[in-house]
């Protein structure tokens, strides 16, 4: 139910962000400095929800937890409609934050998937929920594709009213979705609550994966998002634009089906290093050219990167906390990778109307230095090999 609910659920942000950056250009009109403005509020609405949503799973359960988390979207696809269709653009933005608040709910099920179980279990459960995205990467762009014309001559209003179709489904299935682990409390009743945050996130191994997750997301969101704008500014159509979406979204679920394997055989670290290695080539790859075959392998490239990068730095964040406090530690998580994120989609429209495509992409190779270094110093660390200077 995990998998399928993320396979809906998963599938509103493609169409949120293929769509949004274009209608905010095209409700803006002459100026498109602020085009990028309505996918930064979709991630600014993700970032603020990511703490409530994780103390509201905590307080009421998964189940009550995902069926709210829904509501926002539902009520955002419906509100950018209608701002579309009545040329608002501030009211737009404000639809797509509210849209944003769903997905905060929604990044909470691949914690979902390691509530319960040993180790490997909870990494090969996290990677299979993950892998519910491979069908959000065909649902959500085609969904684009063919509802965006719906209230023609107004573009792109039909796909977010298909946002709202698409959060009500995902609502529907994990309604059926029973706790899987409930909070842990002590003899006397009270719920336990663990280690203080502050005494938490002083662990290098906090640091490095919070670092890498942030990193991997934040550079993800960024390229991404200015990638739809490149291609229609270069000459390409519109559904191209989706479907190198598509191809993205593919790429960034489908390994996830062994990506868990992958993980248990090679380690957390390896396979983070992957992902920025990944990463790395993404940028090569779009600083190369602007054909349609360099944004699509650049795209892919990219989902591949988030890929490892992504879900090998949440395998490393689960080793930092215990069972009682998961919560607090996941909400914060959450919320410096996507108040980063938000950050990052911000200055990709900036950018991608001042000094451009390549500039953005050469971005990531002293980003990816960066989470190298501290990768290779927490391996150090665990070694011995320096003192702990946290």
């Amino acid at each position: 139910m995990l998998t399928a609910a993320t396979a809906f659920g998963g599938a509103i942000m493609p169409v949120a962000i293929t769509l949004g950056g274009l209608s905010g250009a095209y409700l803006l009109g002459a100026d498109k400095s602020l085009a990028t403005m309505p996918v930064t509020a979709l991630t600014v609405g993700s970032a603020l929800a990511t703490i409530p949503a994780a103390t509201l799973m905590s307080r009421v359960g998964r189940r009550w937890g995902f069926v709210i988390g829904a509501m926002p979207a539902a009520l955002g696809g419906l509100l950018a409609t209608y701002a579309l269709l009545q040329d608002l653009f501030w009211l737009f933005a404000g639809a797509l934050l509210l849209i944003g608040v769903s997905a905060a709910f929604n990044q909470q099920y691949r914690f979902a998937a390691v509530d319960g179980g040993s180790e490997v279990a909870r990494t090969r459960a996290l990677a299979l929920v993950m892998g519910g995205g491979v069908l959000s990467a065909v649902i959500g762009p085609q969904t684009a594709i063919f509802t965006r014309d719906l209230f023609q001559p107004i573009p792109f209003a039909g796909g977010f009213l298909a946002i709202s179709v698409l959060a009500l489904v995902a609502s529907t299935i994990v309604s059926r979705l029973r706790n899987i682990a409930p909070p842990r409390r002590a003899r006397d009743g009270a719920q336990l609550r663990g280690r203080p945050l502050a005494e938490i996130a002083r662990q290098p191994r906090f640091v490095a994966a919070v670092l890498c997750g942030i990193c991997s997301y934040a550079l993800m969101t960024f390229v991404m998002t200015a990638a739809p704008l490149a291609m229609v500014g270069c000459g390409l159509s519109q559904s191209n634009a989706a479907l190198g979406i598509q191809w993205h979204v593919l790429a960034m679920f489908g390994p996830s089906f062994f990506t868990g394997k992958l993980i248990v055989r090679f380690g957390k670290d390896r396979i983070v290093i992957a992902g920025m290695a990944l990463l790395t080539a993404c940028a090569v790859v779009a600083i190369s050219g602007l054909s349609l075959s360099h944004f699509w392998i650049a795209l892919v490239l990219l989902g591949l990167g988030w890929n490892f990068g992504f879900i090998g730095a949440t395998a490393m964040l689960t080793e930092t906390y215990r069972p009682e406090e998961k919560g607090r530690v996941q909400g914060l998580n959450d919320f410096l990778v996507f108040a980063s994120s938000a950050v990052a989609s911000f200055f990709a429209g900036t950018l991608i109307n001042g000094p451009g495509w390549a500039f953005i992409n050469a971005i990531v190779f002293p980003v990816v230095i960066v989470c190298l270094i501290v990768l290779a110093w927490t391996a150090l660390l665990r070694r011995g090999a320096v003192p702990e200077a946290l």
